[in-house]
């Protein structure tokens, strides 16, 4: 089943604003609007192959978002961010397979698997590579791909995390397939065009300041069949 989840009280109506994508994921919200079952999070508590959500930086409390605008030094592909309001429809990552694979739908994602993540309005995917990031010199955090969504390795990310699954209620976090750097915020924000936006970078330790993020507001597509220890995961709330 879909499932949007925010933390406050969520009407139908704002599933369907929420996704003024495209006509074809509007058409098929519309077809499927009484399959969907408003819930509580904890009720979802897996991230899934399909899911389409935010994902927030534990510390600096800023969730991750991307746009149609290049970085103006090192690569020049489309920039990736961080910013400070929850409505924001360009911070929508869609959960992908790497390349050559697939998932399928509402299955949910392994911890230590890798994934793409896939920027929903612009259908290019999270991607790093040896660039220096343009405030802190870093490693550059980029946006790549085709307007299929197809890219190459360096968009490939590991899920890292503790459990067997990737839970939303459990900081993650997500380390560089072909560079091993990890996901962070620099702490720093960029000016004009882009004013107030934090600086998203890779950092070569996991221990590092702003390398936890967690799952937020979503489409969360459900696995079908309960999975075997699910029993023991609601208990260890």
């Amino acid at each position: 089943m879909l499932v949007y989840y925010s933390n406050s009280d969520t009407k139908i109506v704002k599933v369907m604003s929420f996704y003024k994508i495209s006509d074809k994921l509007r058409l098929l919200l519309l077809a499927t609007l009484f399959l969907i079952q408003v819930t509580e999070g904890s009720k979802a508590e897996f991230v899934t192959c399909g899911t389409i959500l935010k994902i927030m930086n534990v510390d600096l409390r800023l969730r991750l978002h991307s746009h149609d605008v290049k970085y103006g030094s090192g690569s020049g592909q489309q920039s990736v961010t961080a910013v400070d309001v929850t409505d924001d429809t360009n911070s929508h990552w869609l959960v992908r397979a790497p390349m050559g694979e697939t998932c399928k739908r509402g299955e949910p994602i392994k911890c230590n698997t890798n994934i793409r993540l896939q920027h929903l309005s612009t259908k290019k995917n999270l991607h790093s590579h040896y660039f220096s990031s343009p405030l802190s010199g870093n490693q550059e955090v980029s946006c790549y791909g085709d307007d299929g969504g197809e890219g190459d390795s360096g968009d490939h990310w590991t899920v890292v995390c503790n459990n067997d699954y990737w839970r939303r209620d459990t900081p993650i976090k997500l380390r560089h397939v072909d560079t091993a750097v990890f996901l962070a915020g620099s702490g720093r924000t960029f000016g004009r065009p882009i004013s107030g936006q934090g600086e998203i970078v890779g950092i070569s330790s996991q221990y590092g300041a702003y390398t936890d993020w967690e799952a937020k507001e979503g489409l969360f597509v459900h696995p079908s069949d309960p999975l075997t220890f699910q029993h023991a995961a609601h208990t260890e709330l």
